[in-house]
């Protein structure tokens, strides 16, 4: 696919947005500084920042949890998200290490089949100079989702299947959609975020 960032300066994709995507809280900092103390190199950075926000957070609607986290300190320090908080969370460890990460969206089946509707799912797109913009998903594995850190080839946790009328958007956001926050704040707890999430894009 071709990817169409929002801006075409990546410097872009590096500001906080608060209150989502903080850079100076004791978590963040924490985390950014165990990613950087590993490694000098960027991608094996990104890679490491991919791995805790995919592995170490526990992906809410999975584990049946109601709590609803958002930015991206709350989602470390409670351990748990959905794709929304995931993203929020990499984007923010990223950004926080200077490299530029936006925030992308698919619309899927919310659970399976088109009888039960459509929700958006959210991801990353992260750039490097030698590679240009490539798109991860941080959403978290289980059996049927095999999501990994690739920048040849993108490993996603979904496979968009057109015919059943999921969308595969191209575009990179600067910001997350004021929809998909909108949906998380307004919703009481994560079993009504399941059937309030936005639907599409726009």
């Amino acid at each position: 696919m071709q990817l169409s960032p929002e801006s075409n300066n990546p410097k872009d994709y590096l500001d906080e947005i608060p209150p989502v995507v903080v850079f100076n809280t004791p978590l963040i900092q924490q985390k950014i500084h165990e990613i950087e103390s590993a490694t000098t190199n960027l991608h094996d950075r990104a890679k490491m920042a991919f791995e805790i926000a995919r592995d170490k957070i526990s992906h809410s609607f999975d584990t049946g949890s109601k709590v609803i986290t958002i930015n991206a300190e709350d989602v470390l320090q409670k351990k748990e998200g959905i794709c929304f908080a995931k993203s929020h969370l990499l984007a923010t460890l990223l950004r926080g290490m200077g490299i530029p990460t936006g925030f992308c969206y698919q619309r899927v089946l919310r659970a399976g089949s088109v009888d039960s509707g459509y929700a958006l799912h959210g991801l990353n797109a992260i750039y490097f100079e030698d590679t240009g913009w490539f798109r991860v998903d941080p959403r978290g594995n289980k059996p049927g989702v095999n999501s990994q850190f690739s920048i040849e080839k993108e490993q996603l946790a979904y496979p968009i299947r057109t015919e059943l009328g999921e969308i595969d958007y191209p575009y990179i956001f600067k910001k997350p959609l004021p929809s998909v926050l909108d949906s998380m704040h307004e919703s009481a707890d994560c079993h009504e975020l399941f059937y309030k999430r936005p639907e599409m894009i726009g």
